[in-house]
């Protein structure tokens, strides 16, 4: 069934999760604008929409006044993905991290206020600090250090989640919350810090696997398609003003992780073992009944999204 064609804006559009949703928005035949800085993003990598109809891309930073020529536009839905990533960057991008999370989606609450567009903002499981509820379902507030290292994107997320909400509340605004767990897939950037595209790119070079601390950590990684697939379906069926998780709920340790990519890769690396992250938090894991009874599931496992991703990786 063919979905009504939609005018569709993403923030941060160029970044790994933009770039995905953004070729399986124009697939599904909708028009596509996206907006985006690339502070931490690469221009490189929008290449593979170069080739596609119907989508532009507007270079703005969306924590400042929005351009006059997005102010005009008309759009149906916006998916709000715009803020700066990387625990490289949580000291020299603290300030973006802040202002993007608040002024920008201030910026874009009111544009879609303007346009009686429905909204989701893709909030993180760094919401949740690190926790000590497992697992963590929405109505878990979290254990989170406001003035932490980590707190300019915990907080921002945060305080963007409080606007959301509150624009549902006063002005009727159809907004919806995603907060996502670790994803990975093609499209990574080649800085990026996150675990699995560090662990493919230090195998694939036959260097060490670091990990920080003993390894015993447990994380949960979900493929981009199946997250993708995720969002559509909260923009399309999730109840207004809520909030959902999205991710998977399959745990592995971070030493095991490491372990799997060396047999993927065939690499010869060994794994070393660093000093631990003092803000490091041991364990995450989603309740995702909320997203599941909207008939969300995911399709692809760990290790054949890795393959995946290797392959992908293999033909930059």
């Amino acid at each position: 069934m063919r979905m009504k064609f939609m005018r569709i804006l993403v923030t941060g559009g160029a970044g790994f999760i933009g770039i995905n949703l953004t070729l399986k928005l124009l697939k599904l035949g909708h028009e596509v604008t996206i907006i985006d800085n690339f502070i931490t993003s690469e221009k490189a990598k929008i290449n593979v929409l170069r080739n596609k109809k119907n989508w532009q891309l507007i270079v703005a930073d969306i924590g400042k006044k929005l351009p006059t020529e997005l102010r005009k536009m008309k759009f149906n839905q916006i998916y709000h993905l715009a803020c700066p990533t990387g625990v490289p960057n949580l000291i020299p991008l603290a300030e973006e991290m802040l202002l993007t999370s608040s002024l920008g989606t201030l910026n874009i609450l009111e544009l879609a206020k303007k346009n009686k567009a429905k909204v989701l903002f893709t909030s993180s499981s760094e919401v949740y600090g690190d926790p000590k509820e497992f697992p963590q379902d929405e109505s878990y507030t979290g254990n989170v250090d406001c003035i932490g290292i980590r707190s300019p994107y915990e907080e921002g997320k945060r305080f963007a989640e409080s606007m959301i909400a509150m624009y549902v509340k006063k002005y009727g605004l159809t907004g919806k919350i995603v907060r996502i767990f670790n994803t990975y897939g093609p499209y990574m950037s080649l800085g990026d810090y996150r675990v699995v595209p560090r662990f493919l790119f230090q195998a694939i070079a036959g260097e060490p696997l670091t990990i920080n601390g003993d390894g015993k950590q447990k994380r949960t990684f979900c493929y981009v398609d199946d997250l993708v697939n995720g969002l559509l379906l909260i923009m399309d069926k999730g109840t207004r003003g809520e909030v959902y998780n999205l991710g998977s709920d399959e745990e592995i340790t971070i030493e095991k992780l490491a372990r799997l990519i060396i047999k993927i890769t065939k690499s010869k690396s060994m794994i070393k073992y660093l000093k631990p992250l003092s803000h490091d938090p041991w364990r995450r894991l989603p309740n995702l009944n909320k997203v599941t009874n909207l008939r969300w599931r995911r399709y692809i496992s760990l290790e054949e999204g890795l393959r995946l991703t290797r392959a992908y990786l293999g033909h930059e």
